[in-house]
């Protein structure tokens, strides 16, 4: 089921924006899929946190020196 919402922006922001039209599509799908990355946010930061329980237990046997953990390879 789709829902309609109102949303409000100042207009020349809404001027700006209008530029979707220039790009084949429109400020409801641009709307859409920034909503879609929005509510995955959250779903990242739970796997990255199960992925870190899953690798606690990995020890690296030794600590590293600070210009051993930011050197570049």
């Amino acid at each position: 089921m789709i829902k309609n919402i109102t949303l409000s922006a100042d207009e020349t922001l809404i001027q700006q924006a209008r530029r979707a039209n220039a790009e084949n599509t429109t400020l409801n799908d641009l709307f859409r899929a920034w909503l879609e990355q929005y509510v995955a946010k959250p779903a990242a930061a739970d796997q990255y946190l199960a992925l870190m329980e899953q690798i606690k237990h990995i020890q690296a046997g030794r600590q590293f020196s600070r210009e051993e953990m930011n050197e570049r390879r």
